[in-house]
């Protein structure tokens, strides 16, 4: 069973991200489980997330970016205002992040190290070169 579309594709906020992510090396876009996502080999990061905030009860945030920082940052990225652990991916160390008053430069960093975190060495070669 597919899942609903979860976002507006002309979401203002949604296009930044959009044109943000897909500037690094061999990044594309798909649709998975209602919502965009960026990947290479792996998924990187993913416009909009779901919160568990009780049993059967889920908070939908659609204009969070949701990123797999290094263990160490993502403590810090925790303690920020506006962040969360994702429902389903923050066991394994993904970050949720309200990025509506993220300025493009601070996105960019985030999906950089989430790239980087997730790709291969010769993607992580190529993201060095990018800079």
């Amino acid at each position: 069973m597919a899942h609903p579309q979860m976002f507006e594709d002309d979401d203002p906020l949604l296009q930044r991200f959009r044109t943000i992510a897909l500037t690094l090396p061999e990044a594309a876009e798909k649709i998975s489980h209602g919502r965009p996502t960026f990947f290479t080999k792996k998924t990187f990061a993913i416009f909009g997330g779901t919160l568990k905030i009780g049993p059967k009860e889920m908070e939908q945030r659609p204009h969070a970016m949701i990123i797999k920082p290094d263990p160490l940052d993502a403590e810090v990225l925790l303690e920020r205002p506006g962040s969360f652990v994702p429902m389903y991916l923050g066991p394994s160390g993904w970050v949720g992040l309200e990025f509506a008053d993220l300025d493009d430069g601070e996105i960019r960093e985030l999906l950089v190290d989430s790239h980087r975190n997730t790709a291969s060495a010769r993607l992580i070669k190529a993201l060095d070169a990018h800079k």
